[in-house]
């Protein structure tokens, strides 16, 4: 997907380029330029053209990446999955972190939110280039934090954003919600219930 690639570098570089524009001229040229990236995303996808370009004009400052934290939740040997409403497919509970979250309370809040379930965050499995496996998770360049956490109790419970949360066994799992979610992140998560003293795996 070539052409996401490069939307998505216009796109970043005149954020920051309107960032730091010091002239009306330089306002003028990058905010073209981001019009183009969301015309490049018009011609590929169902998106409209000018929704896109009021999306990518309220990403203010310089462009970063945007953080999904995931909390691993092992019990008896299972791994914690949630239903997610918009397709079906299961994941990890998590979600995007909030300017002045803490990492490892984002892992906590996400999962009793989604699941019903308390947690505490224990350790960090992986730091994940989350634009590097299967899609995107959406046009934003984004990390993914795992956090490999300890039940503490409560009552599978649904939610806003989930249809149902259930424990799996890893070799007998539902179908993913791979951008969420996918077999490698599972797959590490395994390992480090395993043998819990192994280094966070990073991309």
């Amino acid at each position: 997907m070539k052409w996401l690639e490069i939307a998505r570098e216009i796109q970043s570089l005149s954020q920051t380029g309107l960032a730091f524009s010091q002239t009306g001229y330089d306002k003028e040229r990058y905010t073209r330029f981001m019009e183009i990236a969301a015309e490049i995303m018009n011609q590929h996808t169902n998106l409209d053209k000018a929704a896109t370009e009021k999306i990518f004009m309220q990403q203010p400052g310089y462009a970063t990446p945007k953080i999904d934290v995931r909390a691993a939740v092992v019990k008896d040997g299972k791994i914690l999955l949630v239903q997610e409403r918009t397709d079906n497919c299961w994941a990890m509970p998590g979600g995007w972190a909030d300017v002045g979250d803490i990492p490892s309370e984002v892992a906590v809040r996400e999962c009793k939110e989604e699941s019903g379930y308390d947690v505490k965050a224990v350790k960090v499995i992986g730091v994940f280039d989350a634009n590097r496996s299967g899609r995107p998770l959406e046009f934003f360049h984004a990390f993914k934090i795992v956090f490999l956490c300890e039940f503490l109790g409560g009552e599978a419970t649904p939610s806003d954003e989930t249809l149902d949360a259930r424990f799996f066994e890893f070799s007998n799992l539902p179908e993913l919600s791979v951008n969420r979610t996918n077999e490698k992140h599972l797959g590490i998560v395994l390992e480090h219930y395993k043998n819990i003293s192994l280094p966070a795996y990073f991309d």
